[in-house]
């Protein structure tokens, strides 16, 4: 089939234009570029890229790719709506209108996870290995990002939030203790609760090794000295300190090369 939306291979991780010819997996609902679908594909075997080093490594995937796919499918349908209801002018309809908020926030969210994943990117090494855009099996949903040091492994959540986020505690001595995540005064807990599903859902495929829950904000109110806080174990910050938190992790005996083969393996490119 010929992509009708920017894509990515289910195979290699390669980011397919829209336009493309592909081979599209009914059963899976993902798509193989021609390259791939002319090689046997090994089961269970994750992507590959080549590194820097000359050594084969599972590939890191596309940030931001199915949020950016399903903005793109939006848009279009957004604008074949207004050229039907208009017609002759619809295409000064398309021109006019702006794009509606559920649409526009899944580019939002889009743009978020590329400039997380563009960061990530930059301190990247043997020993700092990232996954971008990885589907959760068996459901429709997708991890941002994972990243796989020596200390452990991370699970990551970006969120292109406006306004400062906080911790916010109730009860103590005589009521139970309760930890709410706000984000410019708003009560954004569930955010906490998603991350956590996740760490659960890596915590099955990861063995012993430890797994951490990061929410990580872009472009959020950020005071100019502190501002990162932990709540029920899952890391509230914002990208910088996040790649100077990953880079730190350099203690522990969590084979890097392994763990992210495993990892990729399981969770494949969305």
């Amino acid at each position: 089939m010929r992509l009708r939306y920017p894509s990515v291979c289910r195979q290699c991780g390669a980011s397919l234009a829209a336009g493309t010819e592909t081979i599209y997996e009914s059963e899976t609902r993902t798509v193989r570029c021609l390259a791939c679908a002319t090689e046997p594909e090994q089961a269970h075997s994750p992507s590959l890229e080549p590194t820097r080093d000359g050594l084969r490594s599972p590939a890191a995937g596309t940030a931001g790719s199915s949020a950016r796919r399903e903005y793109e499918r939006r848009k279009t349908k957004d604008q074949d709506r207004l050229r039907e209801r208009w017609g002759r002018l619809g295409t000064l309809a398309v021109a006019l209108s702006d794009e509606r908020t559920s649409t526009k926030s899944w580019d939002q969210g889009a743009v978020g996870e590329e400039r997380l994943g563009a960061r990530l990117d930059t301190v990247s090494s043997d020993s700092l290995a990232v996954l971008h855009d990885r589907r959760i099996p068996g459901s429709k949903a997708n991890i941002d990002h994972i990243a796989v040091t020596p200390g452990g492994v991370w699970v990551i959540d970006a969120k292109r939030y406006k306004g400062r986020p906080e911790l916010k505690i109730e009860g103590g001595f005589l009521h139970p203790r309760v930890e709410k995540l706000l984000v410019g005064r708003r009560d954004s807990t569930k955010l906490v609760d998603g991350v956590l599903r996740q760490v659960d859902v890596v915590r099955e495929h990861a063995g012993a090794v430890p797994v951490n829950g990061v929410l990580c904000f872009i472009e959020a109110d950020w005071p100019l000295v502190g501002g990162a806080f932990t709540t029920r174990g899952v890391h509230v910050l914002w990208p910088k300190r996040l790649a100077k938190v990953l880079v730190a992790q350099s203690a522990g005996d969590v084979d890097v090369a392994r763990m992210t083969e495993l990892l990729a393996s399981r969770f494949r490119p969305a």
